[in-house]
């Protein structure tokens, strides 16, 4: 994947803030886009970049299933990023230094708005197959109304049209975590709380699984263990293996913030009204042991899409069973790809 940037000179956020310019980093299978490619566009996860090659590959690339050399493959970083798109970790050029809290609050249509602008920067009129998961999913389903006539096929994949309650607890969790670091607030570097990040990022893997992976992954191998170990020398791999990634606490708590931002009903008659708009086939997947995206909690709104099929992907492996059964996940995608 090509790594691209794009520079929007002036940007309104819905929440009201505005900024003279934000850069806009995303990544393209091809230098450029061609009238006639196929066009597949993918919508990543909370802490993950726009070059889907990196954190799917089992999926994207060459001579895979989202084949790199065969369709037009776009993935763009979402706003508050820190992986190149603009956010509170970037330098505000007024002051020279970080953004930090000064940075303008920032919702899912905000990073749409930021997609659509490369969307068009591309010259790409029409997308094949837009596929978002968790909060990626929350983009695709807010673009798939924003722009109704833009796509053929949609895929919302462990995801919701609004945040439930559950997830903004699970989200202010996680805040609280960032806030107990007292060098959060201290903005002397992007570095202020790296250790409540890796508390939050702690927290956030337990809803990302679920009790039956954990107990196949994390079991103690002794059976006489005094005190278990295994599943929390995990939790703190994890938390110190976000760090070293480069993400930052500030980032984390603007996508925490912009988690519960989300509700593509807003302003437009509700969710039923506003997915009634979706002119896209879509398909819509759940995991059965997803605790943050149920599979009883799609029943309350998929039905409410037009066009609609509903898969359920079985995995002992919670929300992340849509990362890691990918053959599931291909079986139920193929025939659409097949049509081109």
């Amino acid at each position: 994947m090509i790594e691209k940037k794009l520079h929007i000179a002036s940007f309104d956020f819905e929440a009201g803030g505005h900024l003279d310019g934000i850069d806009v980093t995303y990544h393209i299978s091809k230098e450029s886009y061609a009238p006639g490619d196929k066009v597949i566009w993918i919508c990543h996860a909370l802490t993950a970049n726009s070059d889907p090659e990196d954190w799917w590959p089992q999926i994207v690339g060459p001579g895979k299933f989202f084949d790199t050399e065969k369709y037009f493959i776009a993935c763009v970083n979402m706003l508050c990023s820190p992986y190149g798109s603009s956010g509170p970790a970037s330098i505000d050029p007024k002051s020279g230094k970080a953004y930090y809290f000064n940075f303008p609050a920032t919702t899912i249509r905000d990073m749409i708005n930021a997609s659509i602008a490369v969307r068009k920067e591309l010259g790409v009129k029409n997308i094949d197959l837009l596929i978002g998961c968790s909060i990626g999913g929350f983009q695709a389903i807010e673009w798939a109304v924003a722009e109704p006539d833009v796509f053929k096929n949609v895929a919302f994949v462990a995801t919701a049209p609004r945040i439930s309650p559950w997830l903004s607890a699970m989200a202010e969790a996680q805040r609280m975590a960032l806030e107990a670091d007292p060098s959060f607030r201290s903005c002397k570097d992007v570095h202020g709380g790296d250790a409540g990040l890796r508390c939050a990022r702690a927290q956030a893997l337990i809803t990302y699984r679920c009790h039956e992976g954990y107990g196949l992954t994390q079991a103690e191998a002794d059976p006489d263990t005094l005190f278990a170990a295994k599943a929390a020398s995990y939790e703190r791999y994890q938390g110190e293996k976000l760090v070293k990634r480069n993400f930052d606490a500030y980032s984390y708590k603007y996508l925490c913030d912009a988690l519960d931002s989300h509700n593509v009903g807003r302003g437009r008659g509700g969710v039923d009204s506003a997915l009634a708009s979706i002119k896209a086939h879509a398909i819509v997947v759940a995991v059965d042991t997803d605790l943050i995206f149920t599979p009883r909690e799609s029943e309350t709104w998929r039905n409410a899409i037009p066009d609609m099929e509903y898969h359920l992907i079985r995995s002992s492996f919670g929300h992340d069973g849509f990362l890691l059964e990918n053959e599931q996940l291909t079986r139920i995608i193929e025939p659409v790809l097949c049509k081109y």
